[in-house]
């Protein structure tokens, strides 16, 4: 898999299709807020001919996941304080 992203690294084992890989990619790269990732992953699903609303929705689930992370986080750090 060499080459074809800038952080990509040989994967041993099974492995998904690739336009499965993409789609949890632009989810992942959403709920990292990481602007470059997206940006090379909605590319890439693009070339791989994934149409819009499908990258959509793999965006859209990026927003929920973030949005329990960042639900789960406030109450930990509530919590955190309590016992401080």
């Amino acid at each position: 898999m060499s080459g074809t992203g800038p952080l990509e690294r040989e994967r041993k084992g099974p492995r998904m299709d690739e336009l499965t890989e993409e789609l949890i990619a632009i989810g992942a790269s959403v709920g990292a807020h990481c602007q470059p990732c997206l940006t090379w992953h909605v590319k890439k699903a693009r070339a791989l001919g994934i149409d819009d609303e499908t990258i959509r929705v793999a965006i859209e689930t990026g927003h929920m996941v973030e949005k329990g992370a960042m639900g789960a986080m406030r109450k930990f750090t509530d919590d955190m304080l309590s016992l401080v």
